[in-house]
């Protein structure tokens, strides 16, 4: 899934490791991919890797939700639902959220070809940003599924952090939709933390118990003024901590209950 930035939305990083593909111009005049066979070859067996160990380990969680109904609450005060959530939890979301149709920000560059695959094969949507760093094309694709209806999922720290700090696109994207924001977060009882990464990306280990939860519905106005806009990101960013500390607090019970 791709990410947003402190401005409206940034595809991931758009490198192009080993000279494996060039752009050329289609018919509309938008730039478009163009990978070798070693870089389609390693795409693919990228993706089906992907597909795989979101398949294995998603169907062996034991979940538990807790706020379902702010989801269902959020379907009906909304034109749709714009999902947020930290970064690091991008692949137990993956899972939990499959097969909704659920539109999701992707770039045209090297790793955005492999997760789009991943993801289509999970049951998303995508909205794919243009080979260069500017993402209009993205968020134009963005807001117009949103408006058409379409659920849409958008990480507010990302696409490089800092990690846990919400980012003014998902207030730009829900504002021009009229999208609800719904905010999220997923604790694995047992996980892989990559520590390096900076979003300490986390995968839940298989047949782990796994809870998620959601928070109400944030809704901003069209008309909304900066100030008001600013305060609508403090909402995200407070809800968001708030998620987190009921995911460490349930994750402290689980452990006391297991000793």
């Amino acid at each position: 899934m791709n990410q947003i930035s402190d401005k409206v939305a940034t595809p991931s990083a758009e490198s192009d490791p080993g000279g494996q593909s060039g752009a050329v111009a289609d018919s509309s005049g938008k730039e478009e991919r163009v990978f070798t066979l070693r870089a389609r070859l390693k795409i693919w067996a990228i993706s089906v890797f992907g597909y795989l160990a979101v398949l294995f380990i998603g169907r062996s969680l034991r979940w538990e939700v807790y706020g379902y109904e702010n989801y269902e609450e959020a379907q009906r005060v909304g034109k749709s639902v714009l999902l947020a959530f930290w970064h690091r939890a991008i692949f137990p979301a993956i899972w939990f959220w499959r097969k909704r149709g659920i539109v999701v920000m992707v770039s045209q560059n090297f790793d955005g070809e492999y997760t789009t695959k991943v993801i289509h094969w999970h049951g998303y949507g995508t909205a794919r940003g243009s080979s260069s760093r500017r993402a209009s094309r993205v968020v134009v694709e963005m807001i117009r599924a949103l408006r058409e209806g379409r659920p849409g999922a958008v990480t507010p720290d990302g696409p490089r952090g800092p990690r846990f700090q919400a980012k003014p696109g998902v207030i730009q994207i829900a504002r021009h939709s009229g999208a609800a924001i719904l905010c999220f977060y997923i604790t694995p009882r047992r996980s892989w933390v990559f520590r390096r990464s900076w979003d300490q990306t986390e995968i839940p280990k298989p047949f782990s118990r796994t809870a998620i939860f959601i928070a109400p519905p944030i809704l901003v106005s069209s008309d909304a003024d900066e100030k008001e806009q600013a305060r609508k990101l403090g909402e995200v960013q407070e809800a968001l901590d708030g998620l987190v500390r009921q995911g460490n607090s349930w994750l402290e019970e689980v452990r006391k209950a297991s000793t």
